[in-house]
């Protein structure tokens, strides 16, 4: 009897040590879309109900651009600009110490949802030489749009946002950019089965029911999320529009880290 409970608790040892050398570094969710698909809107929906950091690449490397006595700040500028990919060493340089900071603040806190990356080929290698060992991407969330809705959402957008890069110069450009350069690195991750589709046309409301059910509720566990309990009211819960059929492996994985 001994012997055989001991034998059980050897058996689980390697699946413990698994998950504890996963649950060390950070478990990323990459977010992608067209320039005013939504993405950061999702993404602050999600950090709402469940337990992930949104890291948006923009805005780490506008704020970067805004600090005094930055040595990139008007190499940034000028790549935002013209509407295009700022040299990936600065990006993950900025996402690496954003992702550290959090986890050393608590260090509960290792799920990210990276918004706006990577956005070319050059950042997809970038990310893979410096931090294929120190994080695990999990999937991509891809927020698909039509251009010209992206289009006019970031021109309303811009009526209040100040930012720069919000008129229609520097969208068809970053539109271009974006297809060009981004769309290329999304359909790769989807030969790899880890694209998880939200048709993000529609407006905030409809569009926040989707991702979440691919994520880790906030005390999970111990109490529903908001978005159980309105499926409960409604006498059922909605069936996420991923695609791709790769679901029952995302939620492997979900499983995995409880």
């Amino acid at each position: 009897m001994v012997l055989r409970s001991l034998y059980t608790l050897f058996q689980k040892v390697p699946d413990v040590l698994c998950r504890a050398a996963m649950t060390m570094k950070p478990q990323v969710v990459f977010v992608l879309g067209g320039p005013g698909a939504g993405k950061g809107t999702q993404c602050s929906k999600i950090v709402e109900n469940y337990n992930y950091t949104h890291l948006s690449a923009g805005d780490l490397l506008r704020g970067e651009r805004a600090r005094e006595g930055s040595e990139f700040g008007q190499l940034i500028d000028s790549y935002i600009k013209e509407g295009q990919i700022v040299p990936v060493d600065i990006t993950i340089n900025l996402l690496r110490k954003a992702m550290e900071e959090t986890m050393k603040a608590d260090e509960e806190k290792f799920r990210f949802l990276i918004d706006g990356f990577p956005r070319n080929e050059d950042n997809m290698q970038g990310w893979t030489r410096v931090m294929e060992d120190r994080a695990h991407v999990k999937f991509v969330l891809f927020f698909d749009c039509s251009n010209e809705v992206c289009i006019d959402r970031c021109l309303e957008r811009g009526k209040s946002s100040g930012r720069t890069d919000d008129n229609r110069e520097s969208l068809q450009k970053r539109i271009q950019t974006y297809l060009q350069s981004t769309r290329p690195i999304i359909d790769q991750y989807e030969k790899h089965g880890k694209v998880r589709t939200v048709d993000a046309s529609r407006n905030v409301d409809e569009v926040s029911r989707e991702p979440s059910h691919e994520m880790p509720r906030k005390g999970a566990g111990k109490r529903e999320s908001n978005q159980s309990r309105l499926d409960s009211q409604q006498g059922g819960a909605v069936t996420p529009n991923w695609g791709g059929g790769v679901f029952a492996d995302v939620k492997a994985i979900l499983d995995k880290e409880g």
